[in-house]
């Protein structure tokens, strides 16, 4: 059974950091596009960041772009998203996903299958 599970969220205050994982079992991370997303109160669900090991590739939104990093960790089977210089804007609940489709480059929902269950983000300024 795939199951995707996140943790390392938390109150952080601007300008710190946090790292977040996404532990994967069922499955190894290294056969699968892993992707990044977030949900802030009362927007909707956002792609933050993914990586493809497959192909040697990550994507990162524009609103991250610079402070955010993603790595996988073959070893551990855990994907992690370090997050560096964290703003107010970044509250929200994070979620990881994974799917098999290797030509996946994007952190776009619709292509990803299995979900976590999120943890929560509370960048205070």
């Amino acid at each position: 059974e795939v199951r995707l599970m996140e943790s390392g969220g938390g109150l952080v205050q601007a300008g710190g950091s946090l790292r977040l994982s996404c532990a994967a079992s069922g499955f190894t991370v290294d056969d699968y596009v892993i992707g990044w997303f977030r949900q802030a109160p009362g927007k909707e669900r956002e792609g933050v960041a993914c990586i493809n090991r497959d192909a040697g590739r990550t994507f990162f939104a524009n609103s991250v772009l610079g402070r955010f990093t993603i790595e996988s960790d073959s070893a551990r089977n855990v994907v992690y998203l370090q997050m560096n210089r964290l703003r107010p804007e970044d509250t929200a609940v994070y979620y990881c996903a994974a799917t098999r489709d290797s030509s996946t480059y994007y952190p776009i929902e619709l292509y990803y299958n299995y979900w976590g269950q999120g943890t929560q983000v509370t960048v205070s300024s």
